[in-house]
């Protein structure tokens, strides 16, 4: 008879959770997922996949105008949101449904109930009033959004969890906060039409990224008509007969339809009776996890988001796999969190993996900066003023590539290939041996031949 009813009992059927589940059952485990919402998690649910096809979505308008400059005449065009958000959940609705068929076939029960822990080895399913054991228990909830909710007025805001729901498309947006998910909203609502203003409280927007990327990014945007204020908070909002008014600490008045708060995210911990077993939190909440996701409490494990080290879906992804590599396979395995590429779906989209200047240049004495500015050769004929930025940034000691950073036209896609190189520890010497492919906005990789700047920390 066995000790415990399920020898991995998961909570949270995001993309850590679901793959840590799935490749535990293929290892003979007895798996269960505990799902209070719906399978697929943030990033299918309501995150990184439905953003992205509303990212296509919003750059169709930007296409009929270039298509012009190629000679086509291009009809009366319109958008349909509600056609569109329909299209869109019948995607996220077959996407749900696979994973749910995914886990099926690896014979992973899934309870749609809410869970929380009662002890290193108890589960309390709050929506089913009944109790399981199981030998190990992987908390995987990821994360919510932040919410200003002492701000006067803070019950007209919508955060982007709501955002994919609207039953229409406002005319006028104003988006708080200047992280890649306000960004890319303001992308989005900028290309479907909508008046769209981002309101920042930092000096410049997207925190973190390499500030060539950052004002580059700034200066393309209000290009394409999105208003960007930063240094600057919402101090009141107001609903009225003519839509909501935003009032800020700046003395600025913005009207609009919706007000999009995107100022960053937390990890979901509350309520998971975590402070009942003496599971250990830090500042921010999230849970505290050794290399083998471990937390301080035996038998309980935590990846993905809610542990607030790397918050992207392929890194919970390989949490997940890391941990079942280690609890059911014999095999302890660390994931490698260095020069991890991402991609940023802004527009024009960023694609970066390793340092940005700032970081290189408190962590190395001497640096070379490759940098090209330029607009590509689509834009030329299309009359469209948008730049592309390629920049490249090395360790003048040891030739090393320790960063690489483009902002343009299928930049993430460039981020993957670029991974490799970074990851693999690429110099710029092999850059330049590798021949370029033309005609490309690409080639600029292998191409620049002498650095824009010279980094000496000591003359």
């Amino acid at each position: 008879m066995n000790e415990f009813d399920y020898d991995l009992f998961v909570i949270g059927a995001g993309s850590g959770g679901v793959r840590a589940a799935r490749m535990a059952a293929t290892y003979g485990a007895k798996v269960a997922v505990a799902e209070e919402y719906r399978v697929g998690g943030t990033c299918v649910i309501r995150g990184c996949v439905p953003k992205k096809l509303m990212v296509y979505a919003s750059k169709f308008a930007h296409d009929f105008e270039d298509a012009a400059g190629f000679g086509w005449t291009v009809g009366d065009s319109s958008f349909s949101w509600s056609d569109f958000i329909a299209r869109k959940d019948a995607e996220i609705d077959r996407l749900n449904g696979l994973y749910i068929k995914n886990l099926e076939r690896h014979n992973v029960e899934i309870i749609q109930s809410r869970a929380e822990i009662e002890s290193p080895h108890r589960v309390r399913l709050t929506g089913q009033d009944r109790h399981v054991t199981a030998k190990y228990i992987l908390v995987a909830t990821g994360g919510r959004p932040n919410f200003a909710q002492h701000l006067p007025g803070a019950e007209h805001m919508i955060t982007s969890n709501e955002v994919f729901h609207l039953e229409d498309k406002p005319d006028r947006v104003v988006v708080v906060g200047g992280g890649y998910i306000a960004l890319e909203f303001a992308g989005i609502f900028n290309g479907l039409g909508v008046d769209t203003t981002v309101l920042y409280r930092g000096e410049e927007i997207l925190r973190g990224f390499d500030d060539d990327v950052r004002a580059t990014l700034h200066e393309e945007m209000e290009k394409k008509g999105v208003q960007i204020i930063c240094n600057d908070v919402i101090s009141s909002i107001e609903k009225g007969e003519d839509g909501l008014t935003v009032k800020t600490k700046g003395g600025e008045t913005l009207m609009a339809d919706q007000i999009l708060s995107a100022i960053g995210r937390s990890p979901y911990t509350e309520g998971l009776g975590l402070e009942r077993v003496g599971v250990e939190l830090d500042a921010k909440g999230a849970i505290k996890v050794d290399e083998h996701n471990r937390t301080n409490i035996d038998h309980v494990f935590a990846v993905g988001d809610v542990t607030n080290r790397v918050n992207l879906t392929p890194v919970a992804i390989r949490e997940g796999a890391a941990l079942v590599e280690t609890l059911f396979n014999n095999n302890p395995t660390e994931i490698d969190y260095e020069n991890i590429p991402t991609a940023v779906f802004t527009q024009p989209e960023i694609g970066t993996v390793g340092m940005s200047q700032a970081e290189a240049e408190a962590a190395f004495d001497n640096l070379d900066i490759y940098m090209a500015k330029f607009r590509p050769m689509k834009n030329t004929l299309a009359g469209n003023d948008e730049k592309m930025l390629m920049k490249i940034i090395v360790d003048a000691d040891s030739d090393k590539v320790i960063g690489c950073h483009v902002l343009g036209s299928d930049s993430g896609e460039m981020a993957q290939l670029l991974g490799i190189a970074v990851k693999m520890g690429a110099t710029k010497a092999d850059f330049d041996a590798t021949m370029a492919v033309h005609p490309t906005a690409s080639e600029e990789l292998v191409t620049m031949k002498e650095p824009t700047s010279r980094i000496r920390k000591n003359g």
